[in-house]
């Protein structure tokens, strides 16, 4: 082993509290140093949040201000903690505790059972299907495997959003979720199911925190011996905290505010499972002393790759986008990403494992290549183009397609009908091969109409759903195809990906893509109907479709390949078009007006009049940049005024004043706050601009529609040195 291989696998520990600040951009140095009171880390994708963090704690342990044994660091993976506890023994912090919410907790609990509560402490179980399954039963409710895992998601997210059954029904209601199965039926299942963990002497994960919670805010002992333990907190990936979870970090808190918290809000994609930005979101009004600072250079990406995960965040809206972080490369440049359209999916399957293979013989590693998709359903038809074409690959965080129970129970179905040929009457009259196959799995759970919302009943569907299409396409290329021919080819097709796979493409789906990264990455399925999925309806929930997209993106550090295919299947009816996420972004394509969120993904077209589920829409928002440096500015209050607070001012102090004087009699005489007339920011943009006419005034932001025809007039009076009434009078 060299001396450069050695340094490289085991890095020298600083000599001193300023080596460990060595190497750290601005930014990252200010995270370092600011040890004291409430700190909110504002980090970008790629933009060494981890390193940040992990140096800011070696740092106030070499420094002699934190003792390593006070300090916890929660995150929200096993891989993650371990990560940092790594990086900690390397920078000579050794001995602090890095772990996740549950891990931490379950350590408390266990040591404070027999104080808190007495007696053996109830057992742990890792899984809550059977559980489910015997809650099930004790209501008489049939739930088959797909159902079951639904039921339970819908549980975990209960439990924490500290959801008691009786109050399911409404909270599911408020925070717009589809369940699964009727709302008082999954309140009934969730009462059993805590009453068989009674009866059985038996905990699950989400009751490790809550049990937790529960000690900390009835034994005032408990919880100050703790604060005692622990006096400074580090909490990693704080915009997927949950109601819960953030409980359990105020408890352990107290009264004190020794908390750093790291997180981007436009990287919010577990809502589903109850984890919600708002807590980051509110951190300066919940802490108004904080130290915020941003991270947004980009170490992992290209700036070409970084451009369009900007462009995507700039069309956005909601609250997280207001909080959006606009990323700055520190790379080289690289190569512009790549936009692909394909005739079917086949051909795009086809087209990126073709790609793949020039660029692993080109010599790039397998393992620097990822593949990403939206379902898990998508994986099978990439998983055989990668076969054929020879290219090793590795699925993440899901089961191979033909390893999934639903494909193997359906293949089983699938092999007694054609070996009863036939004999089975359920087979009678059927005489086209795809007839045959729908009519065999419509017994396993297909049917014609997907199931409504998403889960696994939704997953299982879809499984079901490809090997249906997989026998029309099977059925087209060889017409006198039998059931027993399908059944041989479904074989050869599982025989043929059970290979071993190592150190091969990586295949997974966007959500278990975060916190990855590769050196290539094929976005592939991005079109309407899968990017945003169909099933998602609201504002909010497609907003999140665009922040996974943005994951996605981000997860490339070089070359970024980004394609859709016009129909499902060879001679399909090209009825598809790509992702109104890449409005404006690719090349040839335009930002066009917002389609509704009830319009889904069912072929509207862009700015049409009269196009189905065509609305009055608002056009995308562009970026906006400060009118003084040019910079794109991300603040609200900012973007008001058109300029960063830090740029010099060119208000019309005398104006800003008449306007201000002009508000309050407004709001005397109309009897509502004079901030309703319109904001502090709003009169100073109005001063700075000091418009001539309607078309200027409407576009200073936060002079709407209805605040330009009420007050229109009296604002360009003023402006123009005129009194309200002179103007009335002259009009």
């Amino acid at each position: 082993m060299t001396a450069a291989t050695h340094s490289t696998l085991f890095p020298q520990v600083p000599d001193s509290a300023d080596a460990v600040l060595e190497g750290l951009d601005p930014e990252q140095r200010e995270v370092a140093t600011a040890l004291h009171g409430p700190v909110c880390v504002l980090a970008g994708a790629g933009t060494g949040k981890t390193r940040a963090i992990t140096h800011r704690i070696a740092y106030g342990v070499r420094a002699g201000i934190l003792h390593p044994s006070s300090v916890l660091a929660v995150t929200f993976t096993n891989r993650a903690a371990g990560e940092m506890r790594g990086r900690l023994r390397q920078l000579g912090a050794a001995g602090v505790q890095a772990r996740t919410f549950h891990s931490a907790a379950l350590r408390q609990l266990q040591y404070f059972w027999p104080k808190a509560i007495g007696g053996a402490m109830p057992r742990l179980v890792d899984r809550k299907i059977q559980l489910v399954a015997d809650a099930a039963a004790a209501c008489r409710i049939r739930l088959d495997r797909g159902e079951l895992r639904d039921v339970t998601a819908e549980i975990e997210w209960s439990k924490v959003t500290q959801t008691v059954p009786a109050d399911y029904a409404p909270a599911a209601a408020k925070a717009g979720r589809e369940s699964p199965r009727d709302p008082a039926e999954i309140a009934q299942l969730y009462a059993a199911y805590e009453d068989v963990k009674r009866e059985r002497s038996v905990i699950d994960f989400e009751d490790v925190l809550l049990l937790t919670v529960a000690v900390l805010q009835d034994r005032h002992d408990i919880a100050e011996q703790i604060r005692a333990q622990y006096q400074h907190f580090v909490v990693d990936e704080y915009q997927d905290v949950s109601p819960l979870q953030q409980r359990l970090l105020e408890l352990w808190l107290g009264e004190r505010d020794s908390l750093c918290v790291v997180g981007d809000a436009s990287q919010t994609i577990y809502s589903f499972t109850g984890a919600t930005p708002d807590h980051l979101l509110d951190f300066r009004t919940r802490h108004p002393g904080a130290t915020v600072v941003k991270l947004v250079r980009d170490y992992r990406s290209t700036p070409q790759v970084v451009h369009l995960a900007n462009g995507l965040l700039a069309q956005a809206r909601g609250r997280a986008a207001d909080h959006r972080l606009e990323l700055v490369s520190q790379r080289a440049a690289g190569p512009e990403p790549v936009y692909a359209e394909y005739t079917d999916e086949p051909a795009e399957a086809e087209g990126a494992a073709r790609r793949i293979r020039e660029l692993v013989d080109s010599g790039v590693p397998a393992s620097e290549i990822a593949v990403l998709f939206r379902t898990n359903a998508q994986s099978e038809t990439y998983e055989q183009a990668l076969a054929d074409a020879a290219v090793p690959y590795q699925l993440r965080g899901a089961e191979r397609f033909f390893d999934r129970p639903e494909v193997r129970k359906a293949g089983i179905a699938l092999r007694g009908a054609a070996r009863f040929g036939g004999n089975d009457s359920l087979l009678d009259d059927v005489v086209d091969l795809p007839s045959q196959v729908r009519a065999v799995l419509s017994g396993e759970g297909w049917t014609t109409q997907p199931p409504a919302g998403s889960g696994a009943v939704r997953e299982r569907w879809e499984s079901l759903a490809a090997l249906v299409n997989l026998a029309q396409d099977f059925a087209a290329a060889r017409p006198a195809a039998t059931l027993a021919d399908l059944v041989a080819e479904l074989d050869e097709r599982a025989n043929a990906q059970h290979a071993p796979t190592v150190q091969g493409v990586t295949l997974a789906s966007l959500h278990s893509a975060k916190g990855l990264e590769w050196d290539v990455v094929f976005l592939v399925g991005v079109a309407e109907g899968m990017m945003p999925i169909t099933y998602a309806k609201t504002d909010e929930q497609i907003e999140e479709e665009r922040r996974l997209l943005y994951v996605g993106v981000t997860r490339a550090r070089e070359h970024l390949h980004v394609s859709w295919a016009l129909s499902r299947s060879p001679g399909g009816r090209p009825n598809r078009r790509p992702s109104r996420f890449l409005d404006g972004l690719r090349p040839g394509s335009t930002a066009t007006a917002g389609r509704t969120a009830a319009g889904g993904a069912g072929g509207i077209e862009r700015g049409i009049p009269g196009s189905r589920g065509s609305a009055p829409k608002r056009a995308q928002r562009v970026p906006a940049r400060c009118r003084v440096c040019g910079r794109t500015l991300t603040d609200p209050g900012e973007m008001k005024l058109m300029r960063c607070d830090g740029c010099p001012s060119d208000m019309n102090e005398g104006l800003y004043e008449r306007l201000r004087e002009w508000r309050a009699d407004q709001a005397r005489s109309s009897g509502q706050p004079a901030f309703c007339v319109f904001t502090d920011r709003t009169l100073m943009a109005i001063a700075e601009s000091a418009p001539e006419d309607e078309r200027e005034l409407a576009r200073i932001p936060g002079v709407g529609m209805r605040k330009l025809t009420r007050y229109g007039a009296d604002v360009l009076a003023i402006c123009a040195g005129q009194s309200p009434a002179e103007s009335t009078d002259q009009a």
